[in-house]
């Protein structure tokens, strides 16, 4: 099959040489570009956990004052694996999205056990830190990075992708769907998706582009994408 990859290359590259291994032809359109915020300095000692929902946040972490034996939430495999290389010792992963985080958190972590702070981009799909807050924790939200949207492509993919159509497309945010969005109107490509299944994070992503007429519409979690292969 043939499957277009959408996140920026560094979060792809595994998944990428991954689904090449299996046989499949896999193009790559990144869809957002990923920038470091800069944040004030955080004292970690007096938090008794930290939640991570990207690889992204801990990517533009600075770990070197932070005990790495510290607990650490991790929404999902690749956000645990990003949090192990960097030496934290002391995680516990969810399935993939930030329903079952938060209940992995209310299982393991008390209101008495201390502070949480949540490490995340400027736009999230949910705001945690709130529902947390809600449920009588003490949370603090650090900032440190934020998605831009791609306004420039290749004419030569562009001309490639009409020629050779996908029959798989990941969508993973809100942000990137809207990015996929408008690149499908500045290159007037909304009437040939007829025969591609279009695969996303959440019915928020999916719902920004129902307006494309796709052959099917899947939902999936992180890590599932080799999985989903096999329903097509």
């Amino acid at each position: 099959m043939h499957i277009l990859l959408t996140r920026p290359l560094e979060d792809c590259s595994e998944m990428i040489l991954k689904l090449k291994f299996l046989g499949h032809k896999v193009s790559h359109i990144p869809l957002l570009s990923i920038k470091k915020i800069n944040y004030e300095e955080i004292n970690f000692s007096d938090f008794s956990g930290i939640i991570f929902t990207s690889t992204n946040a801990i990517k533009f972490l600075n770990t070197k004052s932070i005990n790495k034996n510290i607990l650490c939430f991790c929404v999902g495999n690749s956000t645990e694996k990003k949090a192990r290389s960097v030496g934290f010792q002391n995680t516990i992963t969810a399935e993939g999205n930030v329903a079952n985080l938060k209940e992995l958190i209310l299982q393991n972590f008390n209101q008495v056990d201390g502070k949480l702070i949540y490490i995340s981009g400027e736009t999230v799909s949910s705001d945690l830190d709130q529902q947390l807050i809600k449920d009588g924790y003490n949370v603090k939200r650090l900032i440190n990075y934020r998605s831009e949207q791609n306004e420039k492509y290749d004419e030569k993919f562009i001309k490639d992708l009409k020629n050779n159509l996908p029959d798989i497309v990941y969508v993973y945010s809100q942000k990137s769907a809207q990015s996929f969005l408008n690149f499908i109107k500045i290159h007037q490509l909304e009437n040939i998706w007829m025969e591609t299944n279009l695969m996303c994070i959440g019915e928020k992503t999916s719902s920004i582009l129902n307006e494309i007429k796709w052959k099917k519409i899947f939902l999936f979690n992180p890590g599932e994408e080799e999985f989903l292969l096999y329903k097509i």
